[in-house]
């Protein structure tokens, strides 16, 4: 499969994949024109229709699925029954680095282990169509131990011990991790080794950042234990670089020439291979930030968390407002050179008679949390730090996991890089709807929708002939800050009050008092 010269690109979407090996729990494969048993594993490569990777920031695994039309009874003779291994190397042409290739080998990276085998049907006599399912080696560990043990200190050194507790986890995999700056203690009561860092997650706080709560995931790089800022920008303050930009234009491009609103230009090989290269096939909105009835109920906007201390026996309130709390945590299209502290998914401006913006109503949603002190012989509360800010970290926290399960969300449709993971960021620019390719204010990309985004997940999709992506993204911003509106809601009411009537008044008979 894939590319004839392994260090140059070819075309937009050439791959490296010679090989897919199967090997049997004896550690070898079968041979299909011997008859023989071989070491090491089998060559299933010319079997396969398929290969599928599947990796995301709101997964603790890869997983996959080999699609394998089987003439050999493969099935029967290895016998593949749920405990084989995967091993393969798929690259982008070009690329050298271990962190841009995605590498299964048994020499120099991590096999998968097949967990399944499904959809077995008789396509023609003698042939069987089936699809393996394989996961990483820790996907199937996390099912068979778990973690029953007290640990004090930092989040992320708590997080890393239970990765790597060679009785637990056990990963051998790099672990790309973000300081904490708080430190807790807390007893893990026989949870699998996943669930056990999902629980951190959520008490985990960045240095250098007041957001709160982390992303734990893996990617076909390894394990990441990180905040969302932490994706968007380094030590809060510093942009991350993309590590691609895609565009999406109309249809009407030659091979070689490419058509924007001015002119047009001849390209040579290696321009239309990168232009291509990041050329989008298609888009799709998945979702857009424009349900304002949903975040309102969800608290994106204002959330109103009531702290009761369980040890005092006190209460405190303590109000989200989006608005207001927007510039303390960065958020996608930032840019540490310009202003982007105004990049609201939302307007402030005043939406209803009482003069009041989104953001101005905390009951939108109330929440009690129940905290607590000296536990564990600490004043801190659930957070590890003063438990006065439980209620403050806690509504800092929701918000933002709301702000990004309801941001806007484009699904891509790209050719193949093996070295974009998830948490990466990419800029995608996308052309006006209008005709010329123009907005009403003269811009040649759409102010909302380009910009920069985050890789949430990626479907890797490599058959014989092509490697693409289908690919994910998200913002919790603007690339442009929308008008600013009037301070004064621009409604005009029917009435000042409500106006009462007597049920079937209209409709009483004559002489009826």
């Amino acid at each position: 499969m894939g590319s004839d010269s392994p260090d140059s690109l070819d075309y937009a979407g050439d791959f490296n994949l010679n090989a897919i090996i199967l090997q049997s729990h004896q550690g070898d494969g079968y041979d299909s024109a011997s008859k023989k048993r071989v070491a090491g594993g089998v060559n299933i490569l010319s079997l396969v229709t398929e290969l599928n990777i599947y990796e995301s920031i709101d997964k603790a695994s890869v997983t996959g699925s080999l699609v394998v039309t089987d003439a050999q009874n493969l099935i029967g003779n290895l016998p593949i029954q749920g405990t084989e291994r995967i091993m393969f190397k798929l690259s982008t042409p070009g690329t050298h680095k271990p962190e841009h290739i995605i590498d299964a080998s048994e020499l120099t990276g991590h096999p998968f282990y097949v967990y399944k085998i499904s959809d077995r049907r008789e396509i023609k006599s003698g042939t069987l169509l089936y699809i393996i399912h394989f996961g990483s080696r820790e996907f199937m560990r996390n099912l068979r131990v778990k973690v029953s043990k007290a640990y004090s200190g930092k989040i992320d050194l708590i997080v890393r011990k239970i990765l790597s507790d060679k009785d637990g986890l056990d990963t051998r995999k790099k672990i790309y991790f973000q300081p904490t700056r708080n430190s807790d203690k807390i007893v893990i009561p026989n949870l699998p080794p996943f669930q056990a860092v999902s629980l951190l997650t959520r008490r985990a706080l960045p240095e250098n950042s007041e957001a709160s709560g982390y992303y734990f995931y893996e990617t076909t790089k390894g394990y990441n234990f990180r905040s969302w800022e932490s994706m968007c920008a380094h030590y809060g303050r510093i942009q991350r670089d993309p590590v691609q930009k895609f565009h999406y234009s109309k249809r009407n491009m030659t091979n070689d020439t490419i058509t924007d609103n001015k002119n047009t230009e001849k390209m040579d090989t290696s321009d239309q291979r990168l232009f291509e290269q990041q050329s989008v096939e298609s888009y799709r909105i998945v979702n857009n930030f424009h349900d304002t009835a949903a975040n309102t109920a969800l608290g994106t906007y204002g959330h109103r968390v009531i702290t009761h201390n369980l040890f005092n026996k006190s209460y405190t309130t303590n109000d989200y407002h989006y608005h207001n709390q927007y510039a303390r945590t960065v958020h996608t299209d930032f840019h540490q050179n310009e202003s982007s502290d105004k990049k609201f998914v939302v307007v402030d401006t005043p939406v209803d008679f009482d003069q009041r913006g989104v953001s101005d109503y905390p009951e939108s949603r109330v929440s009690l949390v129940p905290t607590t002190q000296f536990l564990h012989n600490e004043e801190t509360g659930n957070y590890g730090v003063d438990v006065s800010q439980d209620g403050v970290l806690d509504g800092i926290r929701i918000a933002q996991r709301n702000q990004i399960i309801a941001s806007t969300t484009i699904e891509l449709t790209v050719k193949g890089q093996t070295y974009i993971q998830p948490g990466d960021v990419v800029l995608f620019d996308l052309r006006p709807v209008e005709k010329d390719g123009i907005t009403a204010g003269r811009k040649p990309y759409d102010p909302q929708y380009s910009g920069r985004y985050i890789v949430c997940s990626i479907r890797h999709k490599v058959n014989a002939e092509t490697y693409k992506m289908i690919m994910v993204i998200k913002k919790d911003s603007v690339r442009e800050p929308f008008l600013k509106g009037e301070p004064v809601f621009q409604g005009e009411p029917l009435r000042e009050h409500p106006e009462f009537e007597t049920v079937g008044s209209r409709n009483r008979p004559p002489g009826r008092g």
